[in-house]
Parts: structure tokens; sequence; C-alpha cells
């Protein structure tokens, strides 16, 4: 079966920084065996806090009221989609799909389980689009961690601008191409960052400013350092139910300044001895994190080798562009989880397709 050269997606992207959804929309083309990208647009939609609120206790739900959510938020991706192409005068007739990862909930491979909601048949119906989402699910059922699935895309798209890929949004995780696609989570990062400096009414830690002035605890360190999960063999991914078990325990004893100097040194840390440990000669990193001058500067005085900085797009949208080609995947029947990365028993094609 022959498949179109050509492809025109909106990837969306709900992250657990809730800093907001992400929206790109994205041609990409298979010429001479090679898959290229062009971002034509993308943008970032804030959550009010009320919404925020909803989406940070929303595993605390009931079944029928998380039921519930997973439609408002199906509601609200498929309005902001709407915006999004009329605000760019975007043809919705010449977009193939909308690839969306939904915003985690859970995620309990262990066990079996990954949820992410966001109704894709409320965003295909409401936006008159054909979308693909629930990525993970199928992996996690073939015994994976349903994560990392931006290798794929890191592979195919991006290997030859570095030896690996970092990204640094609520979790920090890295993909190798060049060592058989090596990925996997590292550590947790904005999502506890972001925690610890609401004490001061803040969203985030604006370039670090907060962690210049904090200071480190090196019991806490040792203990945050100490952790079973980081001396486990790849595959391995992290969720917010281990951040509540583990890091917000430690942090309960402490004061503002130690939990966040602290945390900043055990993230810089975790990454500096997975790079080391594993060889990268240079590494790019992308994600909310890449925007902290102050952690970027805590990972450079650990790691010797060349940190690449790309351009804001690529910083801000790349796992919603990565989505959006695990879309196109799909749509090609092709496989977009890769079972040495996740430890599935076989490579295999997720999401999701509803029509609208």
């Amino acid at each position: 079966m022959s498949f179109p050269q050509s492809y025109k997606l909106i990837g969306l992207m709900s992250g657990t920084s809730l800093d907001g959804l992400d929206i790109v929309a994205t041609q990409f083309t298979f010429d001479a065996g090679a898959w290229n990208y062009n971002i034509e647009h993308c943008k970032t939609i804030p959550y009010s806090t009320d919404f925020e609120n909803k989406l940070k206790t929303a595993h605390q739900l009931s079944g029928l009221d998380l039921t519930f959510l997973d439609k408002e938020i199906g509601g609200y991706f498929a309005q902001a989609v709407n915006n999004f192409c009329e605000e760019f005068h975007i043809n919705k007739e010449e977009i193939d799909a909308i690839a969306s990862h939904g915003h985690t909930i859970f995620h309990q491979p262990d066990k079996g389980m990954t949820l992410q909601i966001g109704c894709g048949q409320s965003i295909a119906t409401q936006t008159g689009i054909k979308t693909i989402n629930n990525f993970r699910e199928k992996d996690v059922l073939l015994g994976g961690q349903g994560a990392p699935l931006v290798p794929v895309g890191d592979t195919l798209l991006l290997k030859n601008e570095a030896d690996a890929f970092l990204n640094l949004g609520g979790f920090a995780n890295i993909s190798i191409p060049k060592q058989n696609n090596l990925a996997f989570d590292i550590c947790p990062a904005n999502i506890v960052l972001n925690a610890i400096v609401q004490a001061k009414n803040l969203d985030f830690d604006f370039d670090g400013n907060e962690g210049r002035k904090a200071t480190i605890n090196k019991e806490l360190l040792s203990q945050l350092n100490a952790f079973p999960f980081y001396h486990q063999k790849a595959p391995k991914s992290l969720g917010l139910e281990w951040v509540e078990s583990y890091i917000h325990p430690l942090l309960t004893a402490n004061s503002y300044a130690d939990n966040l100097g602290t945390f900043y040194a055990h993230i810089a840390h975790q990454i500096s001895r997975v790079l080391e440990e594993h060889k990268v000669a240079s590494i790019m990193i992308t994600g909310g994190g890449a925007k902290n001058s102050f952690l970027i500067a805590k990972i450079k005085e650990k790691y010797s080798g060349n940190i690449i900085l790309p351009e804001d797009d690529l910083i801000d949208f790349k796992e919603a562009l990565i989505f959006a080609f695990l879309g196109v995947l799909n749509l090609r029947n092709e496989n977009n989880c890769l079972a040495q990365v996740t430890g599935a028993s076989r490579d295999s094609k997720g999401g999701n397709t509803f029509e609208p």
C-alpha cells in the first residue's frame, strides 16, 4: 500500500508542569528515505488558575467526575484548536489529523495502567478534524512503560542534531538514538520546582531567580539521590504518583530555601550522572527547563560535554511536534512505540482514531 509523502498535522501537548496547552501545526515530508519537518505555526495557551487546579486535583476525583472532566478537557482542546486555526488562517480541510497527547492523570505501567484524558471524540466532533490520541495505553498493555515515546521522533527527525536529547519538562527524560535508542525518565524536574515556589505564590521559578538565592541541604540531597529508581536499568518511567509517594514527604521538614536549592542540585546531579555514565558528547535540551539559565548552569557545572539549546520553537514545542509525528506514523500504519525503548513485548502502533 502506498502512502502520501507529505502530511500536515496539528499536535497537542499538555504536560505535567501544567503551564498550558502547546499547539503546533507542522508539515512533514518524506523524501529520499528521510523525514523532514517544518513548524508552520505554534502557540501555548496558558491554563487559567481554575483550570490548572482541576488538572492538579484530577487524580482525586471519583470515576464519574473524572469522566466528566475528560469530556470537558476534550472540549477545551477542541476550542483551542478552533481558535488556533482561525488566528493563523489555517484551512481545516488541509489538516490530515490532530494528534493529542492528552493530560496524564495516572501512570502506573507496573500495574498495566496509564491514563491521559482529553476526549478524542470530543476533539474530532467539535473541530471537524480526524483526531488521534491515547498513544501510550497499547504499549503498557504489551508490558512496556508507555514512555518515553519521543525517541522515535528524535531518531527520525533530529538524530543528526546531537548525540542525545534531554527534555526538561515536568520530568527530565533522555533519549540517546546512537545507543540503540536508549531512552528513559531521569528524575522529576519542573513538577517539583513549580510545587516548591508556589509557597511564594509563583507559578514557576522564572530563569531560576529563586534558585540563585536558595541553599543546599547536604543531608536532604543525599536522601534524594539515594532512591532506588535512579539505579534501576532502563526501561523505566516516572509519574505524579511516584513524586507524591517519595519526593513530597522529604520536603515537609525543611525550609523553602533548602528545598529549592537542594532540588536544583538533585536534578543537576542526576542528569550529569546519566550523561557521563553513557559518555554523551553532546546533548540538545528542550522543554521549559531549557529556558532556566540557572538550571542549565548547574548542569554545566557537572557535565563536560556540549550543551545545545535550539531555537525557541523547538525548545517550547518539541513534544507537541513529535506527537504530531507519532500521528503521521499512525496514519501510515507504522509502529510509533519502540519496544527497545519502553520494554514492551514488541513494537506497536499506538493511538486511537476518532472521525468527526
